[in-house]
């Protein structure tokens, strides 16, 4: 194997560990900021409100993230009050559910 070969074997190689090591880095902050968000729902939502979540996130998990998300916006900026309990978070759930399916109704037109 001559100089050349070697050095371009090495060179391949060194990029695939480098692919590799960005990968694990973007997977260890993937898990770091999963682990925030459970954190946060923990606190602000009860056993019972984050198992309808979870539920919501398996049969729709569009929908899911955004309820999450949105909650977790709210409790960040001081907007909560007190921790939600299910019947909260089932009213929550009416009022986003009215918005979200207006955006996303599908038109088909026969002609």
């Amino acid at each position: 194997m001559s100089d050349k070969e070697l050095e371009l074997l090495l060179a391949r190689r060194r990029k695939e560990l480098e692919r590799l090591l960005q990968e694990k880095r973007e997977a260890e902050a993937r898990r770091r900021e999963e682990a925030q968000r459970e954190a946060i729902l923990r606190q602000i939502l009860t056993s019972e409100a984050r198992e309808r979540l979870a539920r919501i996130k398996l049969a729709r998990p569009e929908f899911g993230t955004f309820i999450e998300n949105q909650l977790i916006s709210l409790a960040l900026s001081g907007r909560l009050r007190g921790i939600i309990d299910d019947d909260q978070l089932k009213e929550i759930l009416k009022q986003y559910l009215r918005q979200f399916s207006r955006k996303s109704r599908i038109e088909i037109r026969r002609k």
